[in-house]
């Protein structure tokens, strides 16, 4: 039974590292050198329309957009509309008077590096530059001739920046009884409120609908994560729904009718949400046109539309959130908006009953102690002490197992022939010795699920992104910076930009950094501690195994390293002091030994 356990163990392992190896080979590196190969054609496109491109920049209308007829600089797209500047704590940027647009915004307190002169994370840009990604709102209705568009110039009428306690009051006509009013808004963090007026000073009643768009032309060449949503998502006709990219692109997206609700378009740890009257009903769209060779990603809804008498008026309120996905931060605007599941919008997955527990318990660790890698340690000590009697009681199974290796051992002698008889032995001495072979895999099966919600957690929550540690970890959320193969820093050369050898040292599963190897001996010492396979082979196999997981493990997120590793020491730790208890021959005692030179002392 033990045989066919340790069998199947094996063929286990054996298959998942080959998957993993055949992933890495076959399906990741190709897709980066493809992603690579078109991030540099778009790279010389957008140099060769930029050369030849005029001054100005042209958008013809498109239905729900526009797309720009040539592709210019950053600064060339926003030079080509008059501006009112954006000013706050958090963003940084300006609103499009051309076509009242939210389209020009950064993150101030958010760097695109670690590096303290790396420039803050772009959200939005203008339209004419490459990947334009903006927020448009407007009204739309039959036969109505100057309804504002995308190329709309509209006027300031109070205010000069954007900043909370100070709106962006706009206002336009269509010269045939409709003045358009814009008041925009926005508070100290991410959002936006955005309030259109429409009075009718005409003679006839006339019936618009209001609108709200998020626009994205083309997608940037640094989406590719696997295990994180990226795309459409929003929380309409009360579900959650969330489109890839590549499935938006392929197949469309889904048109929802929804009272209240959110839509838009979400990055790994930035969201720009459009977030109607909660009471409104309204028509969710989620859209890929064509302009040229651009893909353009929309997310946008309508609303009911408002019949507007002469002489009166109708009021829109939409609201727009663009920034970083803050838990805490969501859930607020979630409470205080009367907003439905908005901090939905960081994926937490299937398994989002393990995944949110684990990230609300480091929140509680980090504000206690004020570290992230600290609060994944006390995480780690946490889950085994929540999981200690299961543990300990596998452990000491195991302890029992190593005692009695010499009694197994000459069994299996024995009864070499009678494979029957040499199980039945055998279940005679684990009962006699109460020892229950199958408990010894409990402590592993334990760890999966708390594996996976911190792998979850360390990358999709942006209170991971470049969150320190000590020395050399400035982001628990990366691969360890350091490489075993320039000595960790100390030789004076960056292994990855050494030809041919550095595309192979710099490769995921030749990624070892200081942390890696550190799993790699915790694992060692861990394995050698639990009884010998009777198999010679089996043995060999099981002790190549720590090598083997120190490979895949090392380009794994630091802080993931840093949680399997602690875990490793305590198990280690426990397992010592059963041994111990038990009189049991450990690894630790046989190295003391060794390095001291004096005789091994057990009990």
């Amino acid at each position: 039974m033990q045989d066919n356990n340790n069998r199947n163990t094996i063929i286990f392992v054996i298959a998942a590292v080959v998957i993993l190896i055949g992933y890495q080979f076959l399906v990741l590196d190709p897709a980066t050198k493809k992603r690579n190969a078109e991030l540099a054609q778009q790279r010389a496109a957008a140099a060769s329309a930029q050369a030849n491109a005029p001054k100005g920049v042209a958008a013809p209308g498109l239905p729900g957009g526009s797309a720009a007829t040539a592709v210019v600089s950053r600064g060339q797209a926003a030079a080509a509309s008059p501006r009112a500047p954006i000013a706050t704590e958090a963003l940084a940027g300006s609103v499009s008077l051309r076509g009242a647009r939210i389209d020009d915004l950064y993150l101030k307190n958010y760097r695109t590096t670690v590096e303290k002169t790396s420039p803050p994370v772009e959200l939005l840009r203008p339209e004419g530059a490459q990947n334009a990604y903006f927020a448009e709102f407007g009204w739309t209705g039959s036969n109505l001739p100057g309804l504002p568009t995308a190329d709309t110039v509209w006027q300031v009428v109070e205010g000069s920046t954007l900043a909370p306690g100070k709106p962006l009051v706009l206002r336009t006509s269509n010269g045939q009884g409709l003045t358009f009013t814009r008041k925009i808004e926005v508070d100290d963090k991410f959002m936006f409120t955005v309030t259109d007026t429409v009075a009718n000073t005409g003679a006839t009643s006339v019936t618009l609908a209001p609108y709200a768009s998020v626009q994205r032309q083309g997608i940037p060449n640094d989406r590719r994560n696997q295990i994180v949503h990226e795309g459409a998502i929003g929380w309409l006709g009360g579900e959650l729904r969330q489109v890839k990219y590549a499935k938006w692109l392929k197949e469309g997206g889904p048109t929802v009718s929804s009272t209240g609700g959110w839509t838009g378009i979400t990055d790994k740890y930035w969201l720009t949400a459009l977030i109607p009257d909660q009471k409104e009903a309204i028509q969710g769209q989620y859209r890929v046109t064509k302009s040229g060779s651009t893909d353009i990603y929309e997310a946008n809804f309508v609303g009911r539309p408002h019949i507007i008498p002469a002489g009166k008026q109708v009021v829109q309120t939409t609201r727009l959130f663009a920034g970083a996905k803050v838990v805490p931060l969501l859930k607020d605007y979630q409470a205080k908006l009367a907003v439905e599941r908005l901090d939905l919008a960081v994926d937490w997955g299937n398994f989002w009953f393990i995944t949110r527990p684990m990230f609300m318990l480091l929140e509680f660790f980090f504000h206690l102690v004020g570290n992230f890698g600290i609060a994944i340690l006390l995480l780690t000590v946490t889950v085994k002490l929540l999981f200690f009697p299961l543990a300990n009681k596998s452990y000491e199974s195991l302890t029992k197992m190593k005692k009695v290796q010499p009694q197994v051992e000459a069994l299996r002698t024995k009864f070499k022939d009678d494979p029957a008889k040499q199980q039945q032995e055998l279940m005679a001495l684990y009962q006699k010795e109460k020892i229950n072979p199958l408990t010894g895999c409990l402590p592993m099966l334990v760890q999966i699920p708390v594996f996976y919600g911190l792998y979850k957690v360390l990358t999709v929550t942006i209170e991971m992104r470049h969150a320190p540690f000590f020395g050399w970890i400035q982001d628990l959320s990366a691969k360890d910076p350091l490489s075993i193969w320039n000595l960790f820093g100390l030789l004076p050369y960056n292994p990855a930009t050494v030809p041919v050898i550095g595309s192979v040292l710099n490769s995921d599963l030749l990624h070892l950094g200081p942390l890696a190897l550190l799993y790699g001996l915790t694992m060692f010492l861990s394995t050698a501690m639990n009884p010998p396979q009777p198999d010679p082979v089996q043995q060999k196999i099981f002790q190549f195994m720590p090598l083997m997981f120190m490979f895949i493990m090392a380009p794994f997120a630091v802080g993931l390293l840093i949680y399997w590793s602690w875990s490793n020491i305590l198990t280690i730790l426990q397992q010592y002091v059963i041994m111990r208890r038990f009189k049991v021959d450990n690894p630790i005692d046989q190295i003391i030994a060794k390095l001291t030179g004096k005789p091994k002392e057990v009990g």
